[in-house]
């Protein structure tokens, strides 16, 4: 389904997944431009650093020990430096194995290259 280029494109998620799976919010947030966007619903966050900082307190209270089954839906590039990937999420909680069916959500993250590497310029969910 991934051919080489996606894969570039793709490996931002996988460090993101990693680092949610570490609890690491600064590592979280590594691939994010300066201004990235972040909305789920009932939070908006404006720049990497609130990103991180919302992350952080998550990691440290209701998602501790987290992490997310993520499955990717699209990839499409917009030219040689801007994609949009879909994927279909869910953050299965510490002591699950499971995640219930209405935790899923929808998600669309944009991505830019800039300076030859790919960032997280915006990210998006809401339920599946």
């Amino acid at each position: 389904m991934t051919d080489t280029k996606d894969r570039e494109v793709l490996a931002v998620l996988d460090g993101v997944y990693k680092a949610w799976a570490d609890n690491d919010a600064d590592a979280l947030v590594a691939s994010y431009t300066e201004d990235a966007t972040s909305i789920l619903p009932g939070s908006y966050s404006a720049g990497r650093a609130a990103t991180r900082d919302r992350m952080a307190a998550a990691f440290a209270g209701p998602l501790k020990g987290s992490q997310v089954r993520d499955e990717v839906q699209s990839v499409r590039r917009l030219g040689a430096d801007a994609a949009i990937v879909v994927t279909r999420s869910v953050v299965v909680m510490a002591g699950e194995t499971e995640a219930p069916d209405d935790r899923w959500v929808v998600a669309t993250w944009t991505l830019t290259r800039q300076n030859g590497r790919w960032l997280l310029a915006a990210y998006h969910n809401c339920p599946a």
